[in-house]
């Protein structure tokens, strides 16, 4: 009797150590989720820390620095070889840029036309639409796609590339969907890029070389 308490503890230990085990490894696979939900909740408790001007100089340490540091680490970790394969899916790349780019803002502009019906403050659907016709993200798309294992090289051209065509194509389709246009600084916005995605993805490859 006294062993058969002592197996049954034993296999409780066992199920205990299994359950530690498995949100353990829950938590390291969702850690940028899980990030993201406590970093929101810390700049809903102090917002002004992050604020522009604030003592994390955001806009210099997200906007340069981090977005840097996230290429680079792409640069680093990919082959030149995976790079150049990823150039080459076409069909691809104009599926992902076709789909942010036209299909998103349409149908944001359809689903808006459904709203306008309720009663919503015209700035919020309007602040929709501009959003909607934004490019894709330049670093939150690369980590989500590793995240989640999928082609970081695709990521990164598509990140970049979109970007850069974003220049373009969303004061366009603002003007389109909105009817308002704005002066947009496109030699300081293309050299950012330059400075912050490729550069440093450039970089990174150096050691490939």
């Amino acid at each position: 009797m006294h062993w058969t308490k002592s197996k049954s503890f034993a296999i409780g230990g066992n199920d205990g150590s299994s359950l530690v085990a498995s949100i353990k490894e829950k938590l390291i696979k969702n850690w940028f989720v899980i990030g993201i939900g406590v970093v929101i909740l810390l700049a809903k408790t102090n917002p002004d820390i992050g604020r522009k001007g604030g003592p994390l100089k955001p806009e210099i340490t997200i906007k340069y620095i981090a977005v840097s540091v996230i290429f680079f680490n792409s640069g680093l970790s990919l082959k030149t070889e995976e790079l150049k394969k990823a150039l080459m899916k076409i069909q691809l790349h104009a599926f992902i840029q076709i789909f942010t780019l036209l299909f998103t803002p349409c149908f944001m502009w359809v689903l808006l036309k459904f709203l306008a019906d309720f009663n919503i403050n015209s700035y919020l659907l309007q602040g929709l639409q501009v959003v909607s016709c934004m490019p894709p993200p330049v670093s939150s798309a690369v980590i989500y796609t590793k995240t989640v294992g999928g082609n970081d090289a695709a990521a990164i051209f598509n990140s970049a590339f979109g970007s850069f065509l974003g220049i373009i194509v969303s004061p366009m389709m603002v003007f389109l969907f909105v009817g308002s246009s704005a002066a947009v600084p496109f030699i300081d916005i293309f050299t950012s890029l330059c400075m912050t995605v490729v550069v440093p993805v450039i970089l990174g490859q150096v050691r490939f070389s």
